[in-house]
């Protein structure tokens, strides 16, 4: 859903009435620079009394404060200014933004005083108001009283010296917004609105910022051979479909990077049942395609300078009467066969085809796959980290420092032969799953041997993609991990 915020800039701004929102470092003098808003002293009284100090995202909220010619005044906390990051300045966005909830205009000065303030940080900041005011509501008939009595979107002006320069970042920034919401967006949405065929639709829009996109139907599929892919689709009414987006900002004849996106619209687990409870979350399953999908939206609308693929393999996983079973072995397009010992292990299946094609047609510089893959992530790393496995020191380096930078953080995690082993089968080149044991690595593995000697870096997001926990520029159960931290990696390496 859009944000609801009107965002815009300027050097200068008078206050009349409305909302006001200060910025302030820990290690300066509350009082510095707020004369604008609050003349007769009152910020440095209610901090006082309130044991303000302006410690990282604390809000300090004076309603009607003497002399203001501000009806509201807040305080956000910014910390210590030596020890600010890009992150900061979007968590200290993300909590302006949730004070403005219901006011239908707001001053927020960013030039705090002992502060460096560049363009950027004006950006990132605008960009965490963004995150934040993020909502999905689509469904719902009822609004909360003060949603009803809010009058559109918010207009909210920043104030900074360098409003030019942080106008022209921002620019950039909003395409970062927009594709975040679009992977949140296609994650929250219920599971029978948003199949498969539906999917590729939404990558089919792509199409109106200049991304090239084609759709391949079972048919197509069946022609390669995607014998995997197949067979987890194969249960469910609603047929497949494999979405191939393709920006071409880069040079002419230089090798694409490439992002391939698990889609599984949702999984009951086949024949190999879930459990009922929570089952409803299976509708997130496909976050690596959402990803993919935001991802391929900000490069185009940010007009990147290198050329990128997008490969988001669709399907539904569904228990009935043709549903694969069990021991049963398919043929995948690389010819390799794979037992299947657990249809809940599907999403490997989906990929190993989809990075297979890829690596096939576009002989890409590297590829990074996400996928919801599995629980055993989760019980390793919890909702903090992505699980990062890359046959490529390299790659796994700039992976792991654009996690930083983002704090869409990622750790690596262990490959090895023993592991390898674990997936081979009696009947077949290999099993779908090598038991409980090392569930994440094992299912790492099995990607690993559709790559060939291609650089290959695999993110398990099972953790960070759906029900993460709740923080200052995401409020949404749908996170949208993903798209900010593949941009960075582009961003900073790969364009040119």
């Amino acid at each position: 859903m859009a944000a609801k915020f009107d965002i815009s800039f300027s050097k200068s701004a008078k206050i009349s009435g409305g909302l006001t929102i200060l910025l302030k470092a820990s290690d300066a003098d509350l009082a510095a620079g707020a004369e604008i808003a609050d003349p007769a002293g009152v910020i440095a009284r209610a901090a006082k009394i309130a044991k303000f100090s302006a410690k990282p995202v604390s809000t300090l909220d004076l309603v009607a404060p003497e002399g203001s010619p501000a009806e509201r005044v807040i305080v956000v906390g910014l910390g210590k200014a030596e020890e600010l990051t890009a992150h900061d300045w979007l968590k200290a966005g993300g909590t302006a933004a949730s004070k403005i909830k219901g006011a239908e205009r707001a001053s927020v000065f960013i030039d705090a005083p002992g502060v460096g303030v560049d363009a950027r940080a004006g950006a990132d900041f605008a960009l965490g108001m963004l995150l934040r005011g993020y909502s999905f509501d689509t469904y719902k008939t009822k609004k909360p009283d003060d949603e009803d009595k809010a009058s559109g979107k918010a207009k909210v002006t920043i104030i900074t010296a360098d409003a030019a320069g942080a106008r022209k970042a921002f620019a950039d920034a909003e395409t970062v917004a927009d594709g975040v919401n679009l992977a949140r967006d296609l994650v929250n949405e219920p599971p029978n609105i948003l199949g498969p065929v539906e999917f590729a639709a939404k990558a089919k829009e792509l199409e109106k910022l200049g991304v090239e996109v084609e759709i391949l139907t079972e048919r197509e599929m069946k022609r390669l051979g995607m014998g995997a892919l197949l067979g987890v689709a194969q249960g469910s009414v609603r047929p497949p479909r494999l979405a191939i987006m393709q920006w071409k900002g880069g040079k002419a004849k230089e090798r694409p990077v490439a992002f391939i996106g698990k889609g599984v619209v949702f999984d009951t687990g086949g024949i190999s049942i879930k459990p009922a409870a929570g089952m409803e979350d299976m509708k997130g399953d496909m976050g690596g395609a959402a990803a993919v999908t935001g991802l391929m939206h900000v490069l185009a609308a940010r007009k990147a300078a290198v050329n990128a693929v997008g490969i988001i393999g669709l399907v539904e996983n569904m228990p009935d009467g043709n549903a694969q079973r069990p021991g049963d072995i398919v043929t995948s397009m690389s010819g390799q066969t794979i037992e299947v010992i657990n249809t809940d292990a599907e999403g490997r299946l989906v990929l190993c085809d989809a990075l297979w094609y890829c690596n096939d047609r576009f002989k890409p510089q590297f590829m990074v796959n996400l996928a919801t893959l599995t629980g055993a992530v989760v019980v390793a790393l919890g909702s903090v980290y992505a699980g990062l496995f890359s046959n490529d020191d390299a790659l796994a380096g700039q992976l792991t420092q654009a996690g930083f930078s983002t704090s869409e953080k990622v750790w690596r995690m262990p490959l090895g032969k023993e592991y390898d082993k674990m997936i081979d089968s009696k009947f077949a080149d290999m099993k779908n799953t090598g038991g409980r044991y090392a569930g994440s690595i094992t299912a790492a593995h099995f990607l690993k041997r559709f790559v060939q000697d291609t650089r290959w870096a695999h993110l398990d997001i099972a953790g960070t993609a759906m029900g993460s926990p709740l923080d200052e520029i995401n409020q949404s159960w749908g996170s949208g991990f993903g798209v900010r931290l593949l941009d960075r990696l582009v961003r900073d390496h790969y364009e040119a």
